[in-house]
């Protein structure tokens, strides 16, 4: 026993996780060690338990609180760090895991004592986010079966088990079949088009295959299916060939052999059904309303509305981009296919507003970025950011560490910034994680609360050749949306961990902040100070300021419709499918594609083989969250334009205004009344369609 816990870094008592120190081999140990003695803590809680607070709601926390920050430390070296050690590890240690995870959530002592708190007298003397605490334990505790006789309990249990390997499996699945995939090519003819950083990038790549003396000029060059190496090759690859080639590898990534997802798609979707149907449900959807702020009728409703407003813009999008091929002679103009849309796409906004992607990178160069967003919140929120390398260890030499100050210079939060793509090891997407949240419960001084310490992770161009990270706006757009959702977590006000953060918010909101922070990127002082060159630092001219703003509208209908399949698709899964019918998933997919997609989707498209969000992560029923949360952002930053976006005072007060309440309110209010607070009334639709063009 001693073995287990001796010096095992994942169960030290420490501030910032010891990152550099903990190795695959400490997790079986760890964890097994950690369950222990949090099974320890629930038999005495629910020993001792009684209907207040102080004995019930903060050790709960805290038990609730370990697993989380222990196992998230493992979930996130598995994001960035993987390896075979690593998945084997946690695929020994998941069960045992979600064992305790259930018997904590099925905890009847601890369920009737939340009851009891709901049913006091001393109700009304809670706070409001008490109250959500109450109200939001006894809904989760009978979504996750505490209400389930014997058998089906166990039938329960063990669909939750099996639930979450398969969510590991499907993600391990993406992983591989995009690593798998590798284009070797020699002959300059077949790259032609493509920029100077997408061959740099194909040219390490190839030395790192062993072809050493790979060159940008004279290659040879290896493409990949990794964001940054797929994105080059469809905007930029004149070679029809080769667009063809890397679109249906994408398209078809996991869906084939040892790393097939079609089978584990069909099994998720059977056991979220039969798991829906033991609570009492008609479908998986309606359990996943349970913590939503829509309904089923109303997140359908929304698509549609949205589908129908994008479908003719949509329309007007592909016939200017078949005028414009034809323009340029392309003998493909009259049968335009999926893998032609973004190469003529890239073409046509280029020759409309006189932008060019790879030309805007040297002025796009990570530092200035960063120092660009970091004036932003600034101004915005009163916070000043400073580096805290050193502070803390991390997992890559790369990965960055900042502390956030309060205008009195004290700390408030900590972040991890892991910007750069690192195929190799790294899960794709970019994202925000909690290391800890705000908690007076988990004080380290009994007095002031625990500050707050998160992670960005992104997957942008790594610095090549010895300049910085030279970013596409696209890749900008990626930073300033997670450092939305990460200052959620930082800026919170509230000391009740169950609700800090973006924890107890009903999930179609939690994007609100991400999506407000990426309408700064296009206001004309942000983007003057984020876009200097990384050599001359001059600023990038007016004229393309002006030009770049204009363009963001540019296939917004189209762009919205893509979007508009996935959450179709998954409402679709998610309410009306039955496994083992004559229908499959993807025939469902390419019925739903005909209204969203103006060429059809290629016969052999399995693109829902790699949709992580739905299969192996919270978007499930919930894809739709992103439109949602869309109307509400863009209503909260037309505050800021009606402000006037101009006025620096007006700015500041708003910008303390939001963040009083969507940033520091967390779960502890409904997130329709904070939004009201903060806007004065409830959202309109109207300032989303106006972004996507879709309104004058």
């Amino acid at each position: 026993m001693a073995t287990e816990s001796h010096h095992n870094p994942l169960l030290e008592d420490f501030v910032f996780p010891p990152f550099d120190i903990i190795e695959p081999h400490h997790v079986g140990p760890g964890i097994r060690t950690l369950l222990k003695q949090l099974e320890r803590d629930l038999v005495e809680l629910e020993a001792t338990v009684e209907p207040t607070w102080p004995k019930l709601v903060e050790p709960f926390e805290k038990i609730i609180d370990r697993l989380s920050v222990v196992w998230g430390i493992v979930n996130h070296l598995n994001a960035v760090k993987d390896s075979p050690e690593l998945r084997n590890a946690i695929e020994e240690v998941q069960p045992g895991k979600i064992q305790f995870q259930l018997r904590l959530r099925q905890s009847k002592p601890i369920f009737y004592a939340f009851k009891a708190i709901r049913e006091s007298s001393s109700w009304e003397s809670l706070s409001d986010a008490q109250k959500r605490i109450v109200e939001a334990q006894i809904r989760d505790a009978v979504l996750n079966g505490i209400s389930l006789e014997d058998d089906r309990r166990q039938q329960f249990n063990e669909i939750e088990q099996e639930l979450e390997k398969l969510a590991q499996k499907f993600e391990e699945n993406v992983l591989d079949a995009t690593k798998k995939y590798e284009k070797l090519i020699t002959d300059k003819k077949d790259i032609e088009g493509m920029p100077t950083t997408a061959l740099a990038m194909a040219a390490q790549k190839a030395i790192s295959k062993g072809y050493e003396n790979a060159t940008v000029e004279n290659g040879p060059w290896v493409i990949t299916l990794d964001g940054p190496s797929y994105r080059s090759v469809m905007q930029h690859a004149r070679n029809r060939y080769l667009r063809e080639e890397v679109y249906r590898a994408y398209i078809t990534r996991a869906s084939s052999g040892d790393l097939n997802n079609a089978p584990i798609i069909d099994q998720i979707l059977k056991l979220r059904l039969e798991k829906a149907n033991l609570l009492g449900y008609d479908n998986y959807a309606e359990v996943s309303m349970e913590k939503k702020m829509a309904t089923v009728s109303k997140a359908e409703e929304l698509i549609e509305e949205l589908r129908s407003a994008s479908w003719s813009s949509a329309i007007q999008d592909m016939e200017d981009i078949k005028i414009f091929a034809k323009g340029q002679n392309a003998t493909e103009a009259d049968e335009l296919n999926l893998w032609d849309i973004k190469f003529w796409s890239e073409r046509l906004r280029e020759s409309s507003y006189h932008i060019n992607e790879e030309e805007l990178r040297p002025f796009l160069s990570l530092p200035k970025v960063i120092d660009g967003l970091f004036s932003l919140a600034k101004m915005l929120f009163a916070i000043d950011i400073d580096p805290a390398d050193g502070l803390a260890p991390v997992w890559n030499e790369d990965v960055k560490l900042y502390c956030v100050k309060d205008s009195y210079g004290a700390p408030m939060a900590y972040f991890y910034f892991d910007p750069d793509s690192r195929p190799a090891k790294k899960h794709g997407g970019a994202w925000v994680s909690v290391v800890v949240g705000r908690s007076r419960a988990l004080s380290r001084d009994g007095t002031s609360s625990r500050l707050p310490i998160v992670h960005i992770v992104c997957n942008q161009t790594p610095p090549l050749a010895g300049k910085p990270s030279l970013m596409t706006f696209r890749e900008v757009e990626a930073v300033f949306h997670e450092f939305g959702h990460a200052l959620q977590h930082m800026l919170t006000k509230q000391d009740e961990g169950l609700v800090s953060g973006n924890r107890g918010i009903e999930w179609d909101a939690v994007e609100l902040p991400s999506t407000f922070m990426e309408n700064w990127c296009y206001q004309r002082d942000t983007l003057r100070s984020i876009a200097k060159h990384y050599e001359t630092g001059e600023s990038l001219p007016e004229e393309v300021c002006l030009k770049l703003r204009s363009a963001r509208t540019f296939r917004a209908g189209s762009e919205l419709l893509r979007q508009l399949r996935f959450a179709s698709v998954d409402m679709e899964l998610h309410t009306k499918y039955v496994p083992g019918r004559s229908e499959s998933v993807f025939d469902i997919d390419h019925r739903v594609g005909q209204k969203t997609h103006l060429i059809p989707l290629l016969p052999e498209d399995r693109f829902l083989c790699s949709l992580s969000h739905i299969f192996a992560d919270d978007y499930a029923a919930g894809y739709y969250s992103y439109q949602w949360a869309e109307v509400l952002a863009f209503d909260a930053f037309s505050a800021f334009e009606e402000a006037g976006l101009d006025n620096d005072r007006a700015i500041k007060e708003m910008g303390l205004k939001f963040r009083e309440t969507i940033l520091a309110l967390g779960g502890g209010k409904s997130p329709l009344e904070v939004f009201i607070e903060f806007r004065g009334r409830e959202p309109l639709p109207e300032a989303m369609l106006r972004y996507n063009g879709l309104l004058p």
